[in-house]
């Protein structure tokens, strides 16, 4: 299944840095849409640059249709009032039961993550792109 095998990619790169604006085609850091880039890509799927322009791709699916492989989108406290795709600041890929792969803010690296009640708050919209 490729929502499994780009899960597992994405996984050999958990604890790498997360930077703001990582360059796209390396493993050495990452921001959330070049690691998402990065890892769909390795399994031949093409993603935009940023995760505004990622939500412009896809699927359009509910929080409760979600299921593995799918793109993740969020909103940040600075970019929530915005009208979209402004108002995205944040993308991760679900792993199932309740939890995504992403990677965040400056001295945080690549993590698995609960979608928690603060994730679910500031969730957007998902997108599958598989």
């Amino acid at each position: 299944m490729l929502a499994n095998q780009i899960i597992l990619t994405g996984l050999k790169y958990l604890g790498t840095p997360y930077v703001f604006n990582a360059k796209p085609h390396q493993t050495k850091t990452f921001d959330c849409s070049s690691f998402m880039q990065y890892i769909y890509g390795v399994h031949g799927i093409s993603l935009p640059r940023s995760s505004r322009q990622q939500y412009s791709v896809g699927t359009p699916i509910s929080f409760e249709e979600i299921r593995k492989g799918d793109l993740l989108f969020f909103t940040t406290k600075t970019r929530k009032d915005r009208q979209l795709p402004s108002k995205i600041g944040h993308v991760g890929v679900y792993l199932g039961r309740g939890h995504m792969l992403h990677t965040y803010k400056e001295g945080k690296k690549v993590m698995v993550s609960e979608i928690n009640a603060y994730w679910k708050s500031a969730f957007v919209g998902g997108k599958r792109v598989i």
